[in-house]
């Protein structure tokens, strides 16, 4: 076990860090406006029927499949 931690260290210690991730410029903050525009576009395409009738059918064959 211990070799094992030892070289995931060294691994870990060899990569190299992209920090222009950490320095983004962020062009629109209103996140639960985008939350609301993504939801209404879910809604608006039908995409929640076929959540909804996936989980129900998904549901039914666990169900059937289960024993005991």
């Amino acid at each position: 076990m211990n070799l094992i931690s030892d070289s995931i260290f060294q691994l870990i210690g060899h990569l190299s860090v992209n920090w222009t991730v950490v320095a983004q410029q962020i062009t629109d903050p209103d996140v639960l406006g985008q939350i609301q525009n993504a939801f209404n576009h879910f809604v608006k395409t039908g995409q929640v029927w076929a959540m909804l009738i996936g989980l129900v059918v998904g549901y039914m064959i666990r169900n059937l499949t289960t024993y005991g």
